[in-house]
């Protein structure tokens, strides 16, 4: 059980560089099991690179990441794969949802990568598109579906392996805003409903000033933190 002084996720001295710029230039950052927390700043600030190391998508040159008290910024790819496919959660501005598949196949799809039964996964998949709004919607494509509704389904698709955190990155980015709002508002009823950690890039910043607590990034650095004074979105 991970409390408010033991984090969930860790980072420490976080570099990361493209050539001669840095993208990261020594980053700490804490993030605790059920927190919900935005990071903003302006557009090259270093927000989704910070996400993406984290995530271990991409592999900082300097500094150390721990998931539960342990090291995961050393791990090789085919571990570092595992780990995104178990462990953590993912949306993304454009969903990035498997055009193919219908909407329970693209939520089934983390479970079944993980050998899970087929039926049992499309079980968990009805389930959760059921949560968020999408009952009767299930043997949809993308193509059939409107944005909003296709990131509810990139939500599903992230925590339907019940992950420790899930990463979204401008998950607003292609919504108008009474849509985008909506969406983060199921994102995060989902987490609470799971305990997962969620980490929210956005350059909205009245959607930052909602979420219970608020990172901001200039240059590679963080510049501050704050926690909302309102009621957090839920």
């Amino acid at each position: 059980m991970h409390n408010q002084t033991t984090p969930l996720l860790s980072g420490r001295g976080l570099i990361k560089r493209y050539g001669q710029q840095h993208a990261l230039a020594g980053v700490d950052i804490d993030v605790h099991a059920g927190e919900v927390l935005a990071i903003v700043g302006p557009s090259g600030s270093g927000k989704t690179s910070l996400l993406h190391v984290l995530a271990g998508i991409l592999r900082a040159e300097e500094g150390q990441i721990t998931l539960a008290g342990q090291r995961i910024d050393q791990l090789n790819e085919t571990r570092r794969s595992e780990l995104r496919r178990t462990e953590f959660g993912f949306v993304f501005q454009s969903g990035m949802l498997v055009t193919e598949l219908t909407a329970e196949e693209n939520v089934a799809l983390p479970l079944l990568l993980g050998d899970r039964d087929k039926r049992e996964s499309i079980a968990a998949a009805r389930d959760w598109l059921g949560r968020l709004g999408l009952a009767g919607k299930e043997g949809r494509r993308p193509g059939e579906l409107s944005g909003g509704e296709a990131q509810r389904v990139a939500i599903a698709r992230a925590i339907t392996h019940r992950p420790k955190v899930i990463f979204a990155d401008e998950p607003t980015g292609a919504l108008d805003t009474k849509t985008g709002h909506a969406t983060v508002h199921a994102l995060i009823d989902a987490a609470r409903a799971t305990g997962a950690a969620v980490i929210i890039v956005t350059h909205d910043r009245e959607l930052a000033a909602a979420v219970p607590r608020t990172v901001s990034i200039r240059d590679g650095q963080i510049e501050r933190q704050a926690s909302a004074r309102a009621v957090p979105v839920a």
